[in-house]
């Protein structure tokens, strides 16, 4: 096994943060994994008499609290920078620029969901409900439009003390875990992880210590509380009770935080997870049509008579398979639009960073171009 020891890598120039990439690379599989279970494997009729569809669905539940509270810590962590901007440069970097990538995918998703009917996700039928999606009611793609406000709120909210914002924050998010709020849609997922982007920012000295000196111990600690966590809120149903989601989602990104730093001394693991990681906006603003094109394709086959052992051994593998192949046929599709030159669709071209494009040169754009959503220095923290 060849382990590498210091927690960051050079790549194009740019130092980035290896544990952070390794951490948005596992967590945009398990985004897709999730979809892929919810949305195609457990609308399949596997005709099967033992619970291993429950399982998956199980499993899949279980990680809620850790993937996107962990993505959004992480993204809060590198946007300090940005967020001392000037409100234009802010506003038309990210707050517009995050929110035009939404609107923009939100439209291409309405085009190419058309085509998936049957497909079972949040959808606009007409005008209104697409004019919702883009206003109240965010789509699959919240991750954007959340993080559009979160900006937005960061740089409202920078000169309060960071106790009273998170607080504030972390009152949202238990009263929305609580369902003390209207949250149709995704709206719910933007209540709830304000506080974990807010974390980031105002908390990024520790959460760099946690991952700098993640142990063995510490992992196996964090490990046995998030489980006990878990099982604890299943049984008495506290995952509903005010403060208590929040909660267990701080013990799973520490979780995640201390896993993601050890799996990153492991060039084996840690190298393509981190080159995942650097490349999440495409996957994540890809994977659901190519999902839900996908799915429509397997189920007459999947559905039909075959063999016992074989239908068993599929209804084991299958979402671990079909993630694999909605990811990789997401990084073609990336690959093929760049060459096409419509990059465009994942850094829109008046939300660049004019100061940065003017300082760096010619060659090294054309070589390295940080996707939008990348939380380092590169882009978010400059």
């Amino acid at each position: 096994m060849n382990v590498t020891h210091p927690p960051t890598t050079l790549i194009q120039g740019k130092v980035r943060t290896k544990w952070a990439d390794t951490a948005k690379g596992a967590c945009i599989l398990l985004v897709v994994l999730w979809h892929v279970v919810m949305k195609d494997y457990l609308q399949i009729d596997w005709h099967l008499s033992i619970p291993v569809t429950g399982a998956w669905g199980t499993v899949t539940e279980q990680l809620l609290p850790l993937r996107m509270p962990l993505f959004f810590t992480i993204s809060g962590m590198f946007a300090v920078g940005a967020v001392s901007r000037p409100w234009p440069v802010l506003a038309r970097t990210k707050v517009a620029g995050f929110y035009g990538l939404y609107a923009l995918w939100l439209l291409i998703h309405t085009a190419l969901l058309a085509f998936a009917p049957g497909f079972d996700t949040a959808r606009a039928a007409d005008l209104t409900g697409l004019l919702e999606q883009l206003t109240i009611t965010p789509s699959n793609l919240w991750y954007l439009y959340a993080l559009a406000l979160y900006f937005a709120v960061a740089k409202a909210v920078r000169r309060l003390p960071a106790p009273v914002v998170l607080g504030a924050a972390f009152v949202l998010s238990a009263a929305a875990s609580a369902g003390l709020l209207d949250q149709p849609g995704d709206r719910g997922g933007v209540y709830k992880n304000l506080v974990f982007f807010l974390a980031g920012m105002y908390l990024r000295p520790a959460v760099e210590r946690l991952a700098a000196t993640a142990t063995w111990r510490r992992l196996g600690v964090s490990g046995v509380l998030f489980a006990v966590a878990l099982v604890a809120m299943r049984v008495t149903g506290a995952d509903t009770w005010f403060g208590v989601w929040p909660a267990a989602c701080v013990v799973a990104a520490v979780l995640g935080v201390t896993a993601a730093s050890l799996v990153s001394r492991w060039d084996a693991l840690g190298d393509r997870l981190a080159a995942l990681g650097r490349t999440t906006l495409p996957v994540y603003v890809i994977h659901m049509p190519v999902l839900a094109l996908l799915h429509r394709a397997l189920v007459p086959p999947l559905s039909a008579d075959m063999n016992g052992t074989v239908r068993l051994l599929l209804s084991v593998v299958e979402p671990v398979l079909v993630t694999a192949a909605v990811t990789a046929v997401c990084l073609l599709l990336h690959r093929a639009l760049l060459k096409a030159h419509a990059g465009w669709l994942f850094q829109l071209p008046w939300a660049a960073d004019r100061g940065r494009r003017a300082r760096g040169s010619a060659g090294d754009q054309k070589i390295f171009r940080a996707s939008p959503d990348s939380p380092y220095p590169s882009d978010v923290d400059r």
